[in-house]
């Protein structure tokens, strides 16, 4: 209830902000302060100090589960900040609401960490998308950005018809007639027609949010069309938080029913593989590649939810930092770019070594090379199927996918380090350097001692 609480408050501070100063670095600070104390709040929230003794009527659930995941996302947000919070300035001239939108989008993360009504997981996942649409269509002046609003808007809106759909056949097929996804778990009656279309209906709209392959056509276009800078913010702790509510929602109150949607999530994990990552190789702009690049890593993500074994459980929160980190530091290298092609970085090692050295790191870490947190994450994906006994064909095309974003991945690298040229200029301060390498050096670090982080999950659980 901490972060809840405080996103939503801080966000309408952020919105009043620009009306009290017309300083960007004080509205930037004033956001950075924010991110700390959200973080702060959801530490003390997961040691069991909660300043908002609210009586939810257990609408909302505060796990353990989610309580760690917000504490990446809000860590993750706070390097996010850290590096990009400058480049928002470049976007418009509404400086101070682009960062109120993020903390409302954050209050909707929260929200959807830790549902317990269904109600209320429509509720988080519209916090989180309404805000998204906005910062999507910031750059007005760019008709790309526009574009990409309104078919983010427009798919956005018809993906949550059809949660709301699922939700109704969901609320109609309970006997009981409740949302609460306790009540749904228990009734065991809830074998009907009507409970499976709502099952159905439900993993359909989750996988639009997730990008998952054949609801994924929206992405590419939505990604390359945002200003850079709100795309890395979406592509990541917006995406791995809507992950976490997907598993939460299909492990806590369909979990028993595994069998019925098991074979549809198997067959969108091996769809958002393939077109996730043979479309990337033959992308020629690096944003479009990435944004491709997400789709296949939602494939990989998804094998959480495939399985709901203990080691989805901690691969995916191992998966979602690793993925967060990462991701957030190429953006950030690319955000200060202005060509977004792969020839924009040829040379780049020659005339910035670190930028070239820790994006390496972060590359290879999206590949899964070995001593990168991104090698472990995928690790414990593909041992959560294995442990199954079923999905072998499943493991090996992850396999085979794996060795694919390799050759994309390592095309930047060959440029920045194989390739002669003169990269654009990059205005990259000791500043934003040094949160760069403490990025690169978290990753090699979890890459070498992953346990470090699920042992903190599971002492938090006992």
């Amino acid at each position: 209830m901490n972060a809840i609480i405080i996103s939503a408050l801080w966000g309408v501070v952020m919105m009043f902000s620009g009306v009290i100063t017309t300083s960007k670095s004080a509205i930037r600070n004033l956001a950075v302060l924010g991110i700390i104390i959200l973080l702060a709040a959801n530490i003390l929230d997961l040691g069991g100090n909660h300043f908002f003794p609210i009586d939810t009527h257990n609408m909302l659930d505060f796990e353990t589960f989610g309580l760690l995941f917000n504490t990446i996302a809000f860590a993750s947000s706070l390097l996010f900040f850290l590096l990009s919070a400058k480049d928002i300035e470049n976007v418009g001239i509404n400086y101070s609401e682009y960062f109120s939108l993020i903390f409302f989008v954050l209050c909707g993360v929260s929200i959807a960490t830790s549902f317990n009504t269904l109600l209320m997981l429509f509720i988080g996942i519209e916090i989180i998308s309404i805000p998204l649409y906005i910062l999507t269509g910031s750059d007005k002046r760019n008709l790309k950005s526009n574009e990409a609003s309104l078919k983010y808007l427009l798919m956005g809106a018809f993906s949550t018809g059809i949660m709301l759909l699922g939700i109704a056949f969901l609320y109609g097929a309970s006997g009981t007639g409740t949302f609460f996804i306790d009540a749904i778990a228990s009734d065991r009656s809830s074998a009907s027609p009507l409970f499976i279309v709502g099952l159905l209906l439900l993993l359909v709209s989750m996988s639009f949010k997730v990008s998952a392959a054949p609801f994924h056509f929206w992405t590419p276009d939505v990604y390359d069309g945002a200003p850079s800078v709100f795309t890395s913010f979406m592509a990541t702790i917006v995406k791995a938080a809507v992950f976490i509510a997907f598993i939460r929602l299909f492990g806590d109150a369909f979990g028993e029913r595994l069998i019925r949607w098991q074979f549809f999530v198997a067959l969108i994990i091996a769809a958002t593989l393939l077109i996730g990552n043979i479309t990337a190789v033959f992308q020629q702009s690096v944003k479009r590649m990435l944004a491709y690049s997400s789709i296949a890593q939602a494939g990989f993500m998804l094998f959480a939810l495939l399985t709901l074994n203990s080691y989805a459980k901690d691969g995916i929160i191992l998966y979602t930092a690793a993925y967060c980190l990462a991701t957030i530091g190429i953006f950030a290298i690319l955000i200060k770019m202005k060509d977004h092609s792969f020839e924009a970085y040829n040379g780049l090692a020659k005339h910035q070594p670190a930028l070239a050295a820790v994006n390496t790191i972060f590359l290879l870490s999206l590949a899964g090379i070995p001593l990168t947190a991104g090698f472990f994450a995928k690790y414990y994906m593909l041992i959560s199927a294995l442990k199954t006994g079923q999905f072998l064909w499943l493991v090996i095309l992850a396999v085979l996918c794996a060795a694919v974003s390799v050759y994309y991945y390592f095309r930047i690298i060959q440029a920045m380090y194989f390739k002669d040229g003169e990269p654009g200029e990059i205005s990259a301060s000791s500043s934003f350097k040094t949160v760069l390498i403490v990025i690169a050096v978290i990753i090699v670090l979890l890459g070498v001692f992953p346990q470090w982080l699920l042992d903190k999950l599971n002492i938090l659980y006992l």
